[in-house]
């Protein structure tokens, strides 16, 4: 469906490639890193997940909107997203228990975008260029975009979990659940937190720069490292965090940006990938147990697979089968895992949701061991 009465808007690459269509969302100017999300349904969730902070989100699923948005498939307490960029953009929805249009939607989030796309061209733009900053505008003309384009800071080197972080600890959970885990909000889903409610966890959430001092006062039984935005490189508060849990041998389990402070935390670095894995189809091979799984994932940067394959004290348990990045490790002599992906895979599949009932599993042996 075409979008009648929308203003023109611009989108404007990086490197200078300047594509035009029609704005939706709200009307104006806003500028992040480009990537693309290959996911053929979930996007409300897939706006509202904070680890896409400061970015502009690439639908490649050729309609968008077409089911309208729930108040239920929020990840977090809104969109998160910088921008978005779709192909055909439906102003109308087909599900009757939709609350609002997508259109409608974007607009009370200020959510700036532009439709009428070429998202296939632009993806493989991407795939060929890398990820790189842009801007999307129904405001100003491409030479004034440019100027605007040059005032985005990297994504390399950002801290952003403080940001989406929340500012005070909150509980989920009933008092009575047996066992007391506290997650690190470096940018949590709410599915992650449903997940590890729904196997009798009650759950402390922590803003992203609590100290393990403060943490432990609660006695936790168990520790949780989320997803968040940013480059770990830039995120040593969470990395000393870490090795201080690992120091006293608590269960400990991370995933995707927790995954990679994890692996910081073991002397393993990180680096910026050419575009990242974003999408609801990447094939992961469990080494411990031979399995395939099809895993959804979101994020553009990596633990350094030389260093993990040649580090003693890790073991690597997954890996990604289309270019054989690690996707998951666990510490050897230590009561601590994680893995690139994510388990709670909202929206995706549901294959790889043992990893919280062995996060269960490791907190249930460590509180026999230490009663």
């Amino acid at each position: 469906m075409k979008i009648a009465s929308r203003k023109k808007a611009y989108l404007v690459l990086q490197d200078g490639l300047i594509l035009q269509g029609i704005s939706i969302g709200k009307s104006g100017t806003r500028g992040g890193e480009i990537c693309f999300n290959t996911g053929m349904t979930g996007y409300q969730e897939i706006y509202t997940d904070p680890s896409y902070f400061g970015q502009i989100i690439v639908s490649t699923a050729a309609h968008i909107g077409n089911y309208g948005a729930m108040s239920t498939e929020q990840e977090s307490s809104g969109a998160k997203i910088s921008g978005l960029v779709v192909n055909e953009f439906s102003q109308v929805y087909s599900r009757e228990t939709a609350d609002e249009s997508l259109q409608n939607y974007l607009e009370r989030n200020e959510i700036v975008g532009i439709a009428d796309i070429d998202t296939r061209k632009l993806v493989r733009h991407i795939r060929s260029k890398g990820a790189m900053n842009a801007i999307i505008s129904s405001e100003l003309e491409p030479d004034a975009l440019k100027t605007e384009l040059n005032k985005i800071p990297s994504m390399e080197g950002s801290e952003l979990s403080s940001v989406v972080s929340t500012k005070e600890p909150y509980f989920v959970g009933e008092s009575k659940n047996s066992f007391r885990i506290a997650a690190l909000d470096l940018g949590i889903k709410k599915s992650i937190l449903t997940n590890l409610v729904e196997r009798g966890c009650l759950v402390q959430v922590f803003p992203a720069k609590t100290s393990f001092t403060d943490m432990e006062k609660w006695d936790p039984d168990g520790y949780f490292i989320s997803n968040g935005p940013g480059d770990p490189a830039a995120m040593e508060y969470a990395v000393e965090t870490v090795k201080e849990v690992l120091n006293k041998n608590i269960p400990l389990f991370g995933i995707c940006l927790g995954h990679q402070i994890l692996a910081r935390a073991c002397g393993i670095s990180t680096y910026k990938m050419h575009h990242g894995h974003r999408g609801l189809n990447h094939p992961v091979k469990n080494l411990n147990t031979g399995r395939s799984e099809i895993t959804s994932q979101n994020h553009g940067f990596c633990v350094n697979g030389d260093e993990t394959s040649k580090n003693k004290n890790l073991k690597i348990t997954h890996v990604n089968l289309n270019d054989k990045t690690i996707e998951g490790f666990e510490v050897l002599n230590k009561k601590a895992f994680s893995v690139q992906y994510h388990p709670e895979a909202s929206p995706g599949p549901h294959d790889s949701r043992y990893l919280f009932d062995n996060f269960i599993e490791m907190v249930k042996k460590s509180k026999k061991i230490n009663v």
